[in-house]
């Protein structure tokens, strides 16, 4: 038997159907990598950025102080100053309406935090449905195009009087081609979306216990010093 059946000559000499399942699933894959190197680095940059707020809230800071600097930084805040930012701003301007309420200020200002929370975790996750989609979809399309090429190279068969493994090999091989780089966009794709799945889970924990003590902080401001938010 002496047919070339490296991968390259198998691509080539594919069927037309077996050789756009192919060209999908490498354009897959290529949109896969991106979504797996953008949210490598979203990641760390979240993290990165919600580590060093908490630092600065813990040191000391008055809340007055924390809350200047992040309007001063706008949209270069991360998550969670973001959060903190709304939170204080909702109480802020639940004070300017005259709402003497302790009940009601930190209801205001745990519900602007958690609409903050939410947007947040919705950006994070953004472009992590295309790494499910091409983990769970990508072996079955490679599968179809290689049933279509099993197929294609039965029927060719079907007209040789003498079929041997020499002819049937190298329709076999091209065919199965198209599961293999199906299972190559795929296995990337599933590691990489349960990864990250467990890094968001890790932030909205942090974020979120971030609002309960923020939110006793702030209670305890108010309890103590009606209107006075500056000390902890």
């Amino acid at each position: 038997m002496n047919q070339d059946l490296s991968i390259v000559h198998l691509v080539l000499n594919a069927s037309l159907v077996v050789q756009a399942v192919m060209a999908l699933l490498l354009l897959v894959s290529v949109s896969s990598w991106a979504s797996i190197f953008h949210k490598i680095f979203t990641l760390k940059r979240i993290r990165r950025e919600n580590d060093a707020f908490e630092r600065e809230f813990w040191s000391g800071a008055s809340l007055n102080d924390l809350f200047q600097t992040a309007q001063r930084k706008g949209a270069n805040c991360g998550p969670m100053e973001r959060i903190f930012f709304s939170g204080m701003l909702e109480y802020q301007k639940l004070r300017e309406r005259r709402v003497a309420d302790v009940g009601m200020l930190m209801d205001g200002a745990r519900r602007a935090m958690r609409a903050n929370f939410q947007r947040e975790m919705d950006e994070a996750e953004s472009n992590l449905s295309l790494l499910a989609s091409v983990g769970s979809v990508s072996p079955y399309v490679g599968l179809f195009g290689t049933v279509w090429g099993i197929m294609h190279a039965f029927n060719g068969l079907g007209a040789l009087q003498q079929v041997t493994l020499s002819t049937v090999a190298p329709g076999i091989a091209e065919a199965l081609v198209a599961t293999a780089i199906g299972l190559f966009a795929a296995i990337p794709a599933v590691v990489a979306y349960n990864r990250f799945a467990r890094d968001l889970d890790r932030i909205a924990i942090q974020q979120e216990t971030f609002i309960e003590e923020f939110s006793n902080i702030l209670q305890r401001n108010i309890s103590v010093q009606p209107g006075a938010t500056s000390n902890r």
